[in-house]
């Protein structure tokens, strides 16, 4: 019976999803090789991201049990990439979807700094320190330029947190950075969780720098009453956006791995959770995770970009206020993208990126 009720939810799991993504056009499965026209005086934005096709989709049984169900043509190349964009929802990769260069990382955030420096925040980068003492690490890089890269070290963030049998957490994954223009620190936000998977019963945690060589404790920023990853964070109008995936599934909770909002009136927080139109809550389609957020090129309003993990492919959501979202039928990804990070360039770094990485004027 145990076998038959997994069959079942797992047939109605697919079948849900089936039906939420059907509505949205096949284009975005498609891949970008569209040359960028970049037009005088046009805006031009940089997506960041590594690719990978998940090998298997991890399910629970009615039991608890971890099921895995193997999918089709598994791949990962956990490095550095970099597609461009003048409208938000057509993106070309640069180097023909290959990496830009051969550090491995998972989750490349890059935002530019108040004082002009690019810094990535990715996932990995534990080798460099003693894990039995300071728990896992976070990588920390810097550029000048987009070009030139800089490794400067992993990050210890969680090396002050313990749990109540004195252990460390398993993982930090997919760091962040928000600059405070109020206190002029960099605030620092992850997932990490102390059972045995990263995502389970995982805890959106913080610390702060204004160096980015001492930090503050790590304490933790987000706790829904429910298992969340993937925190990215926008200001708008004095009030703070926080973008997040709800990592709940199984035959107890349903198929609920998707993209959800809260928000405060302080960056610290309390964050209150906004109750989406979609799956009880949620704000875009199952299965979704590494939301990012940027001002729509196109018409007033915001872009919600995020992948499908699960049937490899990327999705736009379009919102008039950062609250209320509909999917955007027409965009174009790179193929394999996964968990972008957004920002904006000058038309001069554009042209730069382009000449360097794929010879094109």
């Amino acid at each position: 019976m145990m076998k038959l009720a997994l069959f079942i939810f797992l047939l109605i799991s697919s079948l849900g999803t089936l039906a939420q993504t059907k509505k949205e056009s096949t284009s975005a499965a498609l891949e970008s090789n569209e040359p960028l026209n970049l037009e005088k005086g046009k805006k031009v934005w940089m997506l960041t991201y590594f690719r990978q096709r998940y090998p298997t989709r991890i399910e629970i049984d009615a039991k608890g049990n971890t099921v895995e169900v193997p999918l089709p043509d598994p791949m990962q190349v956990e490095k550095l990439h970099i597609a461009l964009s003048t409208d938000g929802r057509h993106w070309t990769p640069l180097n023909d979807n290959q990496p830009l260069w051969e550090q491995p990382m998972r989750d490349p955030y890059v935002r530019r700094g108040p004082d002009g420096l690019w810094r990535i925040l990715a996932t990995g980068g534990g080798k460099g320190n003693d894990r039995e003492k300071v728990g896992p690490s976070c990588l920390y890089i810097t550029s000048k330029d987009l070009i030139h890269w800089q490794v400067e070290k992993p990050l210890p963030l969680m090396k002050d947190a313990r749990n109540e049998a004195g252990a460390f957490a398993g993982n930090i994954w997919a760091p962040e950075w928000f600059y405070d223009a109020k206190t002029k620190e960099y605030v620092l936000i992850w997932s990490s969780s102390f059972k045995d998977a990263g995502w389970k019963e995982s805890r959106l945690w913080s610390c702060r720098t204004r160096d980015w060589k001492t930090f503050t404790p790590a304490k933790v920023f987000f706790a829904p009453p429910y298992s969340v990853i993937d925190g990215t964070l926008v200001e708008n109008k004095g009030t703070y956006y926080l973008y997040h995936k709800e990592e709940e599934f199984g035959v107890k909770t349903g198929e609920r791995r998707s993209i959800r909002v809260a928000t405060a009136q302080n960056l610290a927080g309390p964050y209150r959770l906004v109750e989406g139109p979609l799956n009880k809550g949620q704000i875009v389609p199952v299965i979704t995770e590494g939301p990012t957020v940027m001002k729509d090129p196109v018409k007033p309003g915001w872009l919600l970009l995020y992948d499908y993990c699960m049937t490899n492919r990327f999705g736009a959501s379009y919102s008039p206020d950062l609250i209320n979202w509909k999917v955007e039928e027409k965009v174009s990804f790179p193929s394999e993208a996964r968990h972008g990070c957004v920002s904006l360039l000058t038309p001069e770094e554009a042209q730069t990126l382009i000449k360097t990485y794929s010879g094109k004027k």
